[in-house]
């Protein structure tokens, strides 16, 4: 399996392979109140794997690993990319 890194600054989780970047990017909204919690909402909207690396479930890779960071940090998920849409 390949490595997922997390580029926090960037807001996107990103996959390198053979000289090419497969991205997870991500959009953070402010915090909303619902009673006594508060949590942040995370949009993921946009993957992206170059055509030489398609087919080999690198995309799939970045959702499972950006969707498991995204549950520890407790925000709550909404996917605009549609690709996200089908693990939610």
């Amino acid at each position: 399996m390949n490595t997922v890194n997390h580029q926090i600054e960037s807001n996107r989780f990103v996959l390198a392979k053979d000289g090419y970047e497969c991205l997870l990017d991500y959009k953070l909204s402010g915090r909303e109140s619902s009673q006594s919690d508060t949590h942040q909402k995370i949009d993921f909207n946009r993957t992206y794997v170059p055509t030489e690396l398609r087919g080999q479930k690198l995309a799939e890779q970045l959702v499972v690993a950006g969707l498991a960071w995204a549950k520890e940090q407790d925000y709550d998920i909404e996917a605009s990319c549609s690709y996200v849409k089908k693990f939610l």
